[in-house]
């Protein structure tokens, strides 16, 4: 199944699920999703099936994409496929606050080992690059410890290792840990999910999440937490993706968050910072168009 391949434990089933494939790839939806019924009358249980027949009729039946991933949801309710993200971009169900940490975690485990080569050499991403030199604008020197919240495979953390005396990374995905790992850029690596995160080492001089709160949605929780993570006078670096319209933050059709200009200075406000830039920049390529955000560094004050 796209984007996840799973097998429903049925050969019959299986082969049917891949002629529909063939047939959706061919333009043929409708016929593609009457195939894939079939199968997932062989195999009833298949969450991945009935999530991907949601997709086939997403188009053209939205009331049909709803029953389907609404029975991908009723299967499988820790959601690693996302059907309720699904839902919400239809109005079928009422918007939520943060993704599901289980989505969350499974996209980036499955997207692991081809996620830089993906990311970088095909999408241009060049954050950590624009977000590293707004750090060294707004304070030039070293830093004792910095924590890379969403630390993924260390694109970030190799950018930060030059001016960090002790350098810690966190991530929700074991896979992008591995990777991360692999580099040997940080002083420790840990599993960690951003939506309840907690830490009870020293307070930090920098704290960096870069392209992270695409996946998080709602920000009044976790800068209030990373707020609590930062010695007086610290820094703290992020990105969003622009949200274009009204609103302070909400889901795109990519599954991502984006957020306002206006919200993030105030989250950032009623947590204690000040802003000290917060500067336009596209963050990577999405279908061969620019997708706009903000590379923002605020600070506490220095009796924080």
């Amino acid at each position: 199944m796209k984007p996840f391949q799973a097998t429903s434990g049925d050969l019959t089933a299986d082969r049917r699920a891949d002629f529909a494939e063939m047939l959706y790839a061919s333009g043929e939806p409708a016929a593609a999703a009457e195939l894939l019924l079939g199968a997932l009358e062989l195999a009833p249980q298949w969450a991945a099936g009935w999530f991907r027949l949601g997709e086939m009729h997403e188009a053209a039946a939205p009331d049909k994409a709803a029953q389907a991933w609404t029975m991908a949801l009723t299967l499988e309710p820790t959601d690693r496929l996302g059907a309720a993200l699904k839902l919400q971009l239809i109005g079928k169900a009422p918007s939520a606050r943060a993704p599901p940490s289980a989505f969350v975690e499974m996209l980036f485990d499955h997207y692991a080992e081809s996620f830089e080569e993906s990311l970088v050499d095909k999408l241009g991403y060049r954050l950590p690059d624009f977000l590293d030199q707004a750090v060294r604008r707004a304070r030039p020197g070293r830093f004792r410890l910095v924590l890379d919240l969403g630390c993924g495979t260390g694109l970030m953390g190799q950018r930060l290792r030059p001016v960090a005396d002790r350098l810690e990374g966190y991530d929700i995905s074991a896979a992008m840990l591995k990777k991360a790992r692999a580099k040997g850029v940080y002083d420790l690596l840990a599993k960690a999910d951003l939506q309840d995160f907690s830490y009870a080492g020293r307070k930090a001089d920098l704290v960096v999440a870069a392209d992270v709160f695409i996946y998080v949605g709602a920000l009044e929780r976790v800068i209030g937490r990373i707020a609590g993570l930062l010695a007086g006078d610290g820094l703290f670096a992020f990105s969003v993706e622009t949200l274009v319209g009204e609103g302070g933050f909400a889901l795109q059709p990519s599954r991502r968050y984006a957020h306002s200009h206006a919200y993030v200075g105030q989250v950032l406000a009623a947590n204690g910072f000040s802003v000290l830039s917060m500067d336009p920049t596209v963050i990577r390529l999405d279908r061969s168009q620019p997708v706009e955000g903000l590379a923002v560094v605020a600070a506490l004050p220095a009796n924080t």
